[in-house]
């Protein structure tokens, strides 16, 4: 993967070269790649690291203790998603199937036949709207009890990837060569979620499917750096990559509304999440070392505001009429309800 973007360039001087240059390479290797990592000063690993613990602290409690926060009522979309819930939407999509059948036997996916083994936590990150026909993909944060530094902490951290999400989306609406808000205005009071997975790598074993091939819904998502491998992701030449992300930075990934915004310039990413051998071994070292062995992402899913349309934004008139055949115009609402009935998160009216 390409060098990491350097985002210190354009907030100290947007206007400069070396700022621009930067833009234009971040617009460039999303069309190539639909994922690179990004260094924001503003995000530390410390700041992950305490965010790490403290759900490290959330999952390694017993089952009815966690189940206390699932909110089945608002689609699970905050509070606590149990595992064997969110079901790939590989499993029910042949397009899905019909894209993995032309990878080359080394890239292809361990592909899922049911749901992941993977808990959720939704909390929600930003400003919300005073008024929106979507109030279920908008309601307050799920807190839980016993922990008194849940919000600060989880707010702390969420707040430093949203603020990266949204200087990362001026500078790719700048690389582009659109107005540098054209994203941002977009996803201002955007249902943005801090959404880290606990996955419990006590019963785990190699080959298991934490989180099946899938593409993300939103935006753009952001990760921080996990205790535990197992992420892979695919470049758009269809290319398998494990991840390994660089201390101090973070991995970021295009997700479907980016896609259908671009007009399909940039593709929303591909990736799974796996037990390797790698994995069973940082397992037995944090056995040895007494930590919890559930392996927890980092993770923020940026959205654009539920009651705004997606439209294609990118492309010349011709282009965009084009992809208009396969990107029709939706609100961003009713297209991550349709996306949460795919995953058997939502159910049809």
């Amino acid at each position: 993967m390409d060098k990491p973007i350097l985002l210190q360039k354009y907030l100290e001087n947007p206007d400069s070269d070396e700022a621009i240059n930067e833009c234009k390479r971040l617009a460039q290797v999303l069309h190539e790649m639909g994922a690179m990592s990004i260094k924001d000063p503003r995000v530390t690993e410390e700041d992950n690291n305490s965010f790490l613990d403290i759900l490290e602290r959330y999952f390694n409690r017993p089952y009815d203790t966690i189940m206390r926060d699932a909110r089945p009522d608002i689609f699970y979309q905050l509070g606590v998603t149990p595992e064997g819930t969110e079901l790939p939407r590989c499993t029910s999509d042949p397009r899905c199937r019909d894209i993995v059948n032309q990878y080359t036997d080394e890239n292809k996916p361990l592909f899922p036949s049911g749901p992941d083994a993977k808990w959720r936590y939704f909390h929600r990150i930003g400003e919300r709207p005073t008024q929106t026909n979507f109030p279920m993909l908008n309601e307050p944060p799920v807190i839980p009890e016993g922990f008194p530094n849940w919000v600060s902490t989880l707010d702390s951290w969420g707040y430093k990837l949203l603020n990266a999400a949204f200087t990362i989306s001026e500078m790719l609406a700048v690389g582009l060569g659109l107005h540098k808000h054209t994203f941002t205005d977009l996803l201002r009071c955007g249902p943005h979620l801090l959404a880290p997975t606990g996955s419990d790598l006590n019963k785990h074993g190699l080959g298991t499917i934490l989180a099946g091939f899938h593409q993300d819904l939103n935006f753009m998502t952001y990760h921080g750096k996990s205790r535990f491998s197992g992420l892979n992701i695919w470049l758009r030449n269809g290319t398998k990559m494990p991840v390994a992300i660089p201390d101090g930075c973070l991995l970021i990934q295009a997700g479907m509304q980016l896609e259908h915004l671009s007009g399909g310039f940039i593709k929303a990413g591909y990736h799974e999440v796996i037990v390797t051998q790698k994995t069973l071994e940082q397992v037995e070292r944090a056995r040895a070392l007494g930590r919890p062995l559930w392996r927890i992402s980092s993770t923020l899913f940026s959205h654009v505001a539920s009651d705004n349309n997606l439209r294609v934004v990118y492309g010349t008139q011709e282009e965009k009429r084009i992809a208009l055949e396969k990107y029709n115009d939706i609100l961003a609402g009713d297209f991550v309800s349709r996306e949460l009935e795919y995953i058997k998160l939502a159910k049809k009216d």
